[in-house]
């Protein structure tokens, strides 16, 4: 059995839990190009109305909950290794039951939110409590941003190095619901190949790194993953 094996999860592992996927043949950006506008960081900041429309889309997040996928993996560190690096700002792993030190989030997480002009920290809940459409700091005025990696910002060096790293070190390599598109998220999935790893891509769709698999699987998140976690539980 691999004693290390990581873990790259995508959008898709969260739809079977309510919340769509943005990119591929129907995913929510491909629908409507229009709405990929608020995930950046220069609309965000400047426009007030981009960031009405941002602050209503967290209701694709509000009362989510793990699903089958979710709940194998974190089962899957009675038997391994395990380390998650997850695309995903849902928190849905940890709710899960994985180890929160384990679960490396590339983007950030919704579930705190930060000033951008004093850099105080607030409970994403609690903001959302106030039921403001535009909601700023209490304690400055400032615009107020979750904390997550929008488009236009560079992702946490210390957090990509880490999951390098984490590639490198990996025995199996498995990408789960990921279009596999975006860089350089999608680069550990060759960076884990070249340094010896076994790569499994479990997704919907083909993706780019399809023919440097080991393992291709197209059913169902929700059925595939458990059978894989069984599987490399018992190997």
């Amino acid at each position: 059995m691999a004693e290390r094996i990581a873990v790259l999860t995508g959008a898709g592992i969260s739809t079977d839990s309510g919340i769509p996927h943005y990119r591929g043949p129907s995913g929510v950006w491909t629908r409507d190009p229009e709405l990929a506008r608020l995930f950046t960081r220069k609309h965000f900041v400047n426009d007030a109305e981009a960031r009405r429309r941002f602050w209503r889309t967290l209701d694709l997040h509000a009362g989510a909950r793990p699903n089958a996928a979710h709940r194998a993996l974190a089962g899957l560190e009675k038997a391994a290794a395990v380390r998650i690096l997850t695309q995903n700002v849902d928190g849905l792993h940890q709710k899960a039951g994985s180890t929160p030190r384990k679960v490396l989030e590339l983007h950030g997480s919704m579930a705190t939110t930060s000033c951008l002009r004093c850099h105080a920290g607030y409970a994403t809940a609690d903001v959302l409590a106030r039921g403001e459409d535009d909601p700023s700091c209490p304690a400055c005025g400032g615009v107020l941003q979750p904390s997550i990696v929008l488009f236009g910002q560079y992702l946490d060096a210390d957090v990509l190095s880490l999951a390098g790293n984490i590639a490198r070190a990996s025995e199996v390599f498995v990408a789960i619901g990921s279009s596999l598109t975006v860089d350089p998220a999608a680069r550990l999935c060759a960076v884990a190949a070249e340094c010896g790893a076994r790569l499994i891509i479990v997704n919907r769709d083909p993706t780019p790194y399809d023919d440097l698999a080991d393992e291709v699987v197209r059913e169902p998140i929700g059925e595939a993953v458990p059978a894989l976690c069984a599987r490399l539980a018992a190997a």
